[in-house]
């Protein structure tokens, strides 16, 4: 099987490396020189000819990677889509093409897990979904690096945040119901942000997503002046430095409760964030490598995955080391 890899950043890169040790034939196209045992193709990605590609994996940041999804829409072809772009693949129908999108660690496993408690339980009263990857340990400064596009950080923190309230979908000021949180022994603050998205059409009676982060971070940036580019130099990523993701989704239905930990602190020296969420994506890639048939033209999110997909996905994340518990 040929797959086109599109964009080779953080987790684009793992993913990437983590197909071809699976086996496959795996093209990356990135505009930046990229050191990979793949068959890599410098400039533009939707410059070059993707119709001889078997399935492609659309890992470009924010709104690149939505214009790419757009291009493809139509082509017939099989897109994994990863690009976290605002404008969302869910609004296009009719479309020919096979597009599975957000299958990262969250939205993307997050959804899966929800998904499968939505089966199980058939309504949901309430979901949380909490997730971040920072620093071990918080700093003088901003206590974070951007573990994936720095751009789309910021538009995490700027973009409204749709959640659902008394079983009502409602809009709220992204960093809003700011709150201390036990992260697992840390305390740390979480803060709404646009992590439901396809989400949304699953009933429930509350939800919302959570963006993570060390005390002071979030206040720092509220009041910093500092421009976007300014703000992508000082969160860069050091790869010297310890850090880890983790996510908690909490989900409840009458006297039913569910609430899965995940965390991982990098491996081999990739970041927890590149194998929390590449390893979703991988899966995901493979699964529907070995079932061509899994997903029928048009668009499908994570939690229209099938039961059997998820537990796969997570079996494979623990064999990774990745920490997964359901409590």
């Amino acid at each position: 099987m040929r797959i086109h890899c599109l964009g080779g950043g953080l987790v684009g890169s793992f993913v990437t490396k983590n197909l071809v040790n699976s086996g496959f034939e795996v093209h990356l196209y990135d505009i930046v020189s990229r050191d990979t045992e793949a068959n890599f193709h410098l400039g533009d990605a939707m410059s070059f000819d993707h119709s001889i590609a078997d399935l492609i994996v659309n890992m470009l940041p924010g709104s690149i990677g939505g214009k790419a999804t757009e291009l493809l829409k139509d082509s017939g072809q099989k897109i994994v889509d990863l690009s976290f772009s605002e404008q969302t693949p869910d609004r296009h129908n009719g479309i020919v093409s096979s597009i599975l999108w957000d299958v990262g660690i969250a939205p993307g496993l997050s959804n899966m897990l929800v998904g499968m408690a939505f089966r199980e339980f058939g309504f949901l009263d309430k979901v949380t979904i909490k997730v971040g990857g920072n620093p071990l340990i918080p700093d003088s400064e901003w206590s974070y690096m951007a573990p994936f596009s720095p751009h789309d950080v910021i538009a995490e923190y700027t973009r409204p945040a749709r959640i659902v309230v008394d079983g009502k979908h409602t809009q709220v000021d992204a960093m809003s119901d700011l709150h201390t949180i036990d992260a697992s022994g840390r305390e740390m603050e979480a803060f709404l942000t646009d992590g439901l998205r396809s989400l949304l059409d699953i009933p429930a009676t509350h939800m919302g997503e959570y963006t993570v982060r060390w005390p002071g971070h979030i206040q720092k940036y509220q009041q910093s002046k500092l421009t976007a580019d300014e703000l992508v130099d000082a969160w860069k990523l050091d790869p010297q430095r310890q850090e880890f993701t983790w996510m908690e989704v909490f989900i409840s239905s009458g006297d039913e409760q569910q609430r899965w930990i995940v965390e991982d602190r990098g491996k081999n020296g990739d970041s927890s964030m590149a194998r929390t969420t590449g390893l979703v994506t991988a899966c995901c890639v493979k699964a529907w490598a070995e079932n061509q048939d899994m997903l029928s033209p048009g668009v499908h999110a994570p939690e229209d995955l099938p039961d059997d997909v998820v537990r796969m996905v997570i079996d494979v994340m623990r064999s990774e080391g990745v920490s997964i518990e359901l409590q």
